[in-house]
């Protein structure tokens, strides 16, 4: 088969965004438009009885599925950096996955000519498996929502994703005759049109009591089970086996999926303390999802709220990209979870369920509101940390500064229409996102109020009583402290107590002054 043409450069478009050439040989105009992971093709030729289109995605194991209904051509090819991509940039990626799943069952189960769609393939492949078996079929699906998580922002190809889902899913009604038991796990519940929303033969058991012990590991199974692993643990570290397990419960426990609830061990994480015999942040390791970060963003969330959220069970239940809460979807991807619950109104009270989370998502967030990059965030609270340890206040607020400067504006605002109360809450979630990593070296107490905070930083040698005001003065914020009188419950403290007026203004969008009393 020739597919050679010759061609002129005469006759070529190149720019980085288009390209065209004209193969003359076979009188086809051939063009070509790059997207974010591939490229769009249009073929222009004469149209005959002979023309035909080649499509090759080469061989071991690469697959193409043309679907003239649809005037659609489907596929992948695993001679490329890895197959299908994981990601769900693009419907077809969705598609892809379930064809190659779809595909391996259908060799061992059989095929049926007649089934055309996914959801189709998928019925038939219950049935097919039932009476070639003779035994009821269980069906297993993890992280069901990725597709929608990946697609959260972008509500046409969310609502692509939910259209294919829901048909693939409705197999689990259709043939509910064929199955035995089916688990489905994600970290999310979408309310609105649900994936799930014709189903009437599944139990949500994410806030039942009987089976929160299916999702980690209890106190009293980390007792009878993992004993010598503790002891070990602590040997390693130069602990007692008491201080071992009450820092394993500070950086691993307090998961609550009810009000009424155990804490529950995160076990990625404590199995890999165990295996490793040191503290770390595994399960944060494993990558957090940026588009937790930009559902705060787009929502303008203030930062201070997230270690006391209040919200109802309806909230809790369920998210859609319409949402103007990005809470569910936090607390649903385990960063947040439950620590009270207030029976009368029926109100549960949010929060971070242990360090690692606490630490890790905090330190996560400062890249993305802060000038610094990922690399070099642990690095700079340290050197936060020493200098208000040595008492060297100006180079706290110089490094501070450097972290508001060449923020873009366009980065800070365009979320709303009130240009002013954004950059105050941006200036106001980087200050929160600074000193809560601070807090977990030093003892920091902070409070916000209508453009100002206030702030009581503790170390061996010193007291800082920090004032900050948005648009007013570094001396008006001194003068504040001094007159509400901050300073008097540490006046008799033998350590040295410093008084800090602060200014921060949005037109510089920037720290513009500090003034510092003894």
């Amino acid at each position: 088969m020739k597919r050679a043409s010759w061609f002129s450069h005469k006759g070529e478009v190149a720019t980085p965004y288009y390209y065209k050439v004209y193969l003359a040989e076979h009188d086809i105009v051939t063009e070509m438009a790059p997207t974010e992971r591939a490229v769009l093709f249009r073929f222009t030729f004469p149209e005959n009885e002979h023309s035909y289109v080649v499509v090759d995605a080469l061989d071991k194991g690469s697959y193409i599925k043309i679907l003239p209904e649809e005037n659609k051509i489907i596929g992948y090819t695993t001679r490329n950096s890895g197959g299908v991509p994981e990601n769900y940039s693009i419907p077809q990626n969705l598609e892809l996955k379930l064809e190659r799943a779809l595909s391996a069952w259908e060799q061992l189960y059989g095929s049926d000519p007649a089934e055309k769609s996914l959801a189709s393939r998928f019925e038939g492949i219950i049935q097919r498996a039932y009476e070639k078996t003779g035994q009821r079929v269980v069906i297993l699906v993890d992280e069901y929502d990725k597709p929608m998580l990946q697609a959260i922002g972008n509500e046409a190809l969310q609502t692509a994703y939910r259209n294919t889902l829901k048909g693939f899913y409705g197999a689990l009604k259709s043939k509910d005759g064929y199955i035995r038991f089916g688990i489905l796990t994600g970290v999310t519940k979408f309310s609105k049109v649900s994936v799930f929303s014709d189903l009437n033969n599944l139990d949500d058991i994410s806030m039942w009591n009987e089976y929160i012990e299916i999702c980690g590991i209890s106190d009293r199974e980390l007792e009878i089970n993992f004993k010598d692993d503790l002891h070990e643990l602590a040997d390693a570290n130069g602990m007692t086996y008491e201080a071992a397990r009450e820092k394993v419960k500070q950086y691993y426990d307090g998961y609550h999926f009810t009000h009424n609830s155990v804490g529950m061990y995160n076990p990625f994480s404590l199995l890999h303390t165990f295996k490793r015999k040191e503290f770390g942040s595994y399960w944060f390791a494993t990558g957090t999802p940026t588009y937790l970060v930009t559902l705060l963003q787009k929502h303008n969330y203030d930062l201070t709220y997230i270690t006391h959220e209040e919200t109802s069970v309806d909230v809790l239940d369920g998210i859609d990209s319409a949402d103007t809460d990005p809470i569910p979807v936090i607390y649903q991807s385990g960063y947040l979870t439950i620590k009270g619950y207030d029976a009368r109104f029926g109100t549960y009270r949010l929060g971070f369920p242990n360090r690692e989370v606490e630490e890790g998502f905090v330190r996560f967030l400062l890249p993305f509101y802060a000038n610094v990059s990922t690399s070099r965030s642990a690095f700079e609270i340290g050197k936060f940390v020493k200098e208000i340890e040595q008492g060297d206040y100006n180079s706290f607020f110089r490094r501070l500064q450097s972290f508001f400067a060449d923020t873009p504006y366009e980065t800070i605002t365009g979320h709303t229409d009130n240009k002013e109360r954004e950059l105050e809450l941006h200036y106001q979630n980087v200050l929160f996102i600074v000193f809560k990593l601070m807090g977990f070296y030093t003892k920091v107490e902070y409070h916000t109020n209508e453009g100002r905070i206030d702030l009581v930083l503790q170390t061996d040698q010193y007291i800082y009583i920090m004032e900050f005001k948005l648009n007013g003065t570094a001396e008006e914020a001194l003068q504040q402290i001094k007159e509400k009188h901050y300073a008097l419950p540490f006046e008799a403290d033998s350590r040295k107590l410093l008084r800090i007026g602060v200014n921060f203004s949005s037109k510089t969008r920037n720290i513009e002054k500090w003034l510092a009393e003894n």
